[in-house]
């Protein structure tokens, strides 16, 4: 392979027109120049330059080969300049990797800020859903688990929020101004089905009920949190969901602190031991780190 700091050297010399100005315009001395000149015909087995009088000149191959050497140091540079953006997070990409609840309550704000700091750099937003059968594909994952972490491969976990589960329930309901609810106490309610995926979150809540001695009547199932509540406002029937998932509730609606037993989802972020050194994604894990300390309580 030819050496590009010899290519640097003859590109030089063909530019200036002599060893003692390439010498000059690169810092280094003529003997130098003369001995980088020596290697790199070695190397090609070329006759790239030819003495001329007291000085020397170019010839035709060392020409063409400094003319071919000017494009290929030109993109190798530009190699250069974008390791070292990379390096600092000016440009290239960051994934990021999102469960529903995150996405309202934190991602908006962290997109925002990593958009105004990094320009350059472009974010690919993904809604994920590991507990459901799906699989871990971004730089940076917000996922939840259960009692137990689960073991996402190739990814390093932190432990960022413990989200207790509420009772979400009509404002005329007997237990809405209570502190607290036994969950066993919504036995014989009419439910609503906030959450029809098999993931984490769902099962969360149905461990808890069976530990309370009953299996939820669902009544009706909603896609997500904000319908479900939205059901209970109706009158359909009562809901338990993750307190980050509560949101702002409708006219109508209050929620209630679950126990015996509380269950509890645990918040996670996860990220790819390649993707530890891009300074936006650590960026986007102190940003994180921030958001659910300020609004959820502190991450540890």
């Amino acid at each position: 392979m030819i050496d590009l700091h010899r290519l640097r050297v003859l590109r030089s010399v063909a530019a200036t027109g002599s060893v003692n100005r390439a010498a000059t315009t690169l810092g280094y001395s003529p003997s130098a120049i003369s001995q980088q000149l020596t290697a790199l015909q070695r190397e090609t087995g070329l006759r790239l330059v030819e003495r001329q009088g007291r000085g020397i000149s170019i010839t035709a191959a060392g020409r063409a080969l400094a003319a071919e050497a000017e494009r290929v140091l030109d993109v190798v540079g530009g190699i250069d300049s974008l390791v070292g953006d990379l390096r600092s997070g000016r440009v290239g990409s960051l994934s990021i990797g999102y469960f529903a609840s995150a996405g309202t309550a934190w991602i908006p704000a962290i997109v925002g800020t990593l958009v105004e700091e990094y320009p350059d750099l472009r974010l690919d937003l993904r809604l994920n859903d590991i507990g459901a059968g799906g699989s871990a594909t971004a730089d940076v994952e917000v996922l939840v688990g259960g009692t137990r972490d689960p073991a996402i491969e190739g990814y390093r976990l932190w432990h960022l929020l413990d989200d207790p589960y509420v009772a979400v329930l009509p404002a005329g309901h007997a237990a809405a101004g209570a502190a607290t609810l036994a969950l066993g106490s919504l036995a014989a309610e009419r439910w609503v089905n906030s959450d029809p995926h098999e993931g984490y979150c769902r099962q969360v809540m149905l461990d808890a009920c069976a530990q309370a001695g009953f299996v939820p009547q669902f009544r009706v199932e909603a896609p997500e949190y904000a319908t479900a509540i939205a059901f209970v406002a109706a009158g359909v029937g009562v809901t338990v969901i993750p307190a980050l998932g509560v949101g702002v509730l409708p006219a109508g609606v209050v929620t209630v602190p679950v126990v015996e037993p509380a269950p509890v989802r645990r918040i996670l972020v996860g990220v790819r031991p390649a993707a530890e050194r891009h300074p936006a994604a650590q960026r986007a894990v102190e940003l994180l780190r921030t958001q659910v300390a300020a609004g959820a309580g502190s991450a540890d």
